[in-house]
């Protein structure tokens, strides 16, 4: 059927609701009339023609008091769904009753099978039903969706000598009306549609980008495609329809199965429905409904191909909770082992959980084929650096550039998405990197390559174009440097963070105003005996101020041996944080002490050789928690940690270590780093000609005012 029709029948389903709902329903609610009426009309129309084996089946089974009717009734309808109602919409248009209209389509409702029934829930369409019965309007729309100068049965419509009045429409040319539809509904409704609604140049693009490199490898066999955020379904469907073409022009029969899980029931609904109007009632079958986060439908099943816009900047706080809590998820594809690490995490902030949908399908991959899996995903900037050395975001890029499954991910145009502006990215990962890839990132500034659109759709203002889609395509099959695509080593996306850590240096005072203050604050925390014990070695040392925190502790534990005073650990915490105070020329606190030959020099690690208390030893001194730092030190770091410290640290702060304990591995992806276009600097004979205008301008601005004073 040509195109101009399908817009027709499409332009004739949508005045319907200005026709009929508009002063019944708002606009934005339009849809949930429309939809779902659309999709019965259909069901409806298709099982026409086997209605009365449905109903001769249905009887038979009935009295034998067959009780799983199912099977049976599918094989009778010659479909995959059925109604055993003994109603068709034609029969409910006769009903001049309200009441007894409302009673038999609610009947003709209960007659499809469960499948149907399924996408009639998710829709919540019994729902309106009251609405349209109070607004005496259900006959009027059942009417407009049997109206004779449309006609959405797959047989034509016949004149009374035989010929054909209209056309029947095919299940491929139903789904495109409906989608169709759908699009124009997620126009009307911008803030929603971006929730699952992915521009179809996108859709292509990402297509693509899993399939066309691997177009010659395609053989003739069985392909799963997933994506774990469906939405409506619109990536799984463009994707199947590529690769079948890409599969026909190297000569290839391939059979591909789609798999999508959503968690929006209407979204739900529209997939199905979708699926049904198409004649996939079977592949309907492989659509989940529920969060993939927290209730994946398809623990163990592994995709070939696999896409997705999944929300981001969306807090997954639920899921997280329903997962038992961050400290307690022990779900296999979140929890895994990594690099000597048996439970590396990669939990994401409760807040944004994009990068989760990404982990759940490189938990999908394919890892015992030949062409193993592809995956395409779009993120925002996020996804790229958010998340410090060892935190979720950081563990994920970490795991997948460490198991070298990043391929490339690209730059788009700003407002490229109905319902947001902000810079988007598409991140490409497999398992089977082609050779000249390996070990390798590719980044893509494709943020210039764009047609704009006449009007605005949304937040949308520009579209990917053939020719963006093919430029964008060769830069990245031709996987060479330009000031558009940089080739990165893996390990120059990584960085150790480590752990800057200096000395604790305390002075002690003990003049008596000082004492008394200590008196006070130890009495409150009944320490008494700590308060005369300080006033003792006050009179013995003298007032101070004593800068050797070290000694000062020596002639405490001689003063508590004398004494029979037992020093707890929270009486050495009082002496420390009320009596003590910090002092930069003071000597640095010992934590520990080594003896020779039980530890080896290494002040880079916080390992000193000096005399205490009349012994050389190696001492480790206590960090302050006030002067501790942090760098990012790069993997590829010429000499490493040792040689970044020793040029970037030392020279400025001479005592300072490395907590070697604390030091994490991270990695992150600076595209504006990496793509900075500087902009040249103004010359002075263009600064200075400014500055002449500028005043020139000032001059008769203030003649001006001087008049109209003067006046």
């Amino acid at each position: 059927m040509a195109n101009g029709n399908l817009n027709w029948i499409a332009n004739f389903i949508w005045g319907i609701a200005d026709d009929v709902l508009r002063d019944v329903y708002v606009r934005g609610k339009y849809r949930d009339v429309i939809l779902p009426m659309t999709v019965i009309r259909r069901l409806d129309a298709v099982l026409e023609p086997t209605k009365q084996k449905v109903l001769a089946m249905k009887e038979h089974l009935d009295k034998a008091r067959i009780a799983n009717q199912d099977a049976a009734l599918r094989k009778a309808a010659g479909q995959s769904f059925y109604n055993a109602s003994p109603f068709t919409l034609r029969d409910l248009r006769s009903r001049a009753k309200t009441q007894k209209l409302k009673a038999d389509f609610e009947a003709y409702l209960d007659g499809f099978s469960p499948n149907v029934q399924e996408i009639l829930e998710k829709f919540k369409f019994r729902n309106q039903i009251p609405t349209l019965v109070d607004a005496d309007i259900l006959g009027h729309v059942i009417e407009k969706f049997l109206d004779k100068t449309i006609n959405l049965a797959p047989m034509p419509m016949l004149n009374p000598d035989g010929t054909e009045r209209l056309p029947g429409l095919d299940n491929h040319a139903m789904g495109t009306i409906f989608e169709e539809l759908i699009r124009r509904f997620n126009e009307e409704n911008n803030e929603e549609a971006g929730e699952h609604f992915t521009p179809r140049d996108v859709v292509r693009l990402m297509s693509e980008l899993i399939l066309l490199p691997i177009a010659s490898q395609i053989h003739s066999a069985t392909y799963l495609v997933y994506d774990g955020a469906c939405g409506t379904g619109g990536m799984l469907t463009i994707a199947e329809e590529r690769l079948k073409e890409l599969a026909q022009e190297h000569g290839k029969d391939v059979s591909i199965h789609l798999f999508g899980q959503e968690v929006n029931s209407e979204t739900y609904a529209i997939t199905k429905s979708d699926l049904l109007l198409k004649g996939q009632g079977e592949e309907a079958e492989n659509f989940a409904f529920g969060s993939t986060l927290s209730q994946d439908g398809f623990p163990t099943r592994e995709f070939d191909f696999m896409l997705s816009n999944p929300p981001y900047g969306k807090s997954w706080k639920t899921d997280l909770e329903r997962m038992g809590g961050k400290g307690d998820i022990r779900d296999p594809r979140y929890v895994i082992e990594h690099a000597g690490d048996p439970e590396y995490s990669l939990i994401t902030r409760s807040s944004d959980g994009q990068l989760m949908f990404l982990v759940n399908k490189l938990s999908k991959m394919k890892h015992r084929t030949k062409l193993g899996s592809r995956i395409a995903e779009v993120h925002n900037g996020s996804s790229l650096f958010t998340g410090d050395a060892g935190q979720g975001e950081s563990n994920i890029r970490r795991w997948i550039i460490e198991n070298d499954w990043l391929e490339a991910i690209i730059a788009l145009p700003l407002n490229m998405f109905y319902n947001t502006g902000i810079a988007t990215y598409i991140w490409i990962l497999t398992n089977r990197k082609p050779e000249q890839r390996r070990g390798k990132v590719q980044l893509i500034d494709a943020t210039a390559w764009f047609k704009q659109l006449r009007k605005n759709l949304g937040k949308k203002n520009c579209e990917l174009s053939t020719d963006d889609i093919a430029r964008i395509m060769k830069t990245f099959l031709d996987f060479e440097e330009s000031p558009e695509s940089k080739i990165f080593a893996n390990k120059a996306l990584g960085y150790w963070k480590i752990t800057v850590e200096r000395p604790l240096r305390l002075k002690v005072d003990l003049h008596s105003s000082k004492l008394a203050k200590f008196r006070v604050a130890v009495k409150e925390a009944g320490e008494e005996l700590l308060a005369n014990l300080v006033e003792r070695l006050a009179a013995t040392l003298g007032e101070g101020p004593h800068t050797d925190y070290n000694e000062f502790l020596t002639a405490v534990e001689t003063d508590a041996d004398e004494h029979n005073v037992k020093l707890t650990a929270k009486r050495l915490k009082l002496l420390q944080s009320v009596l003590a105070e910090r002092d930069e020329t003071a000597s640095p606190v010992v934590k520990k002490v080594h003896k020779l030959g039980k530890a080896k020099e290494d002040p880079l690690h916080g390992l000193y050789p000096v005399r205490h208390q009349g012994k050389d030893v190696i001492v480790q001194y206590e960090p302050d928690s006030e002067l501790r730092d942090s760098e990012q030190v790069p993997l590829l770091e010429d000499g490493g940690i040792e040689a970044f410290f020793q040029r970037e640290v030392l020279p400025y702060v001479s005592d300072a270590w490395i907590d070697e304990s604390a030091t994490k591995i991270g990695y992150e992806i600076s595209f504006t780093r990496y793509f900075y276009k500087p902009v040249p600097l103004r010359s002075l004979e263009e600064i200075r000609a400014d500055m002449e205008a500028l005043e020139t301008e000032s001059a008769g601005l203030l003649d001006e005012l001087f008049k109209v004073t003067a006046k």
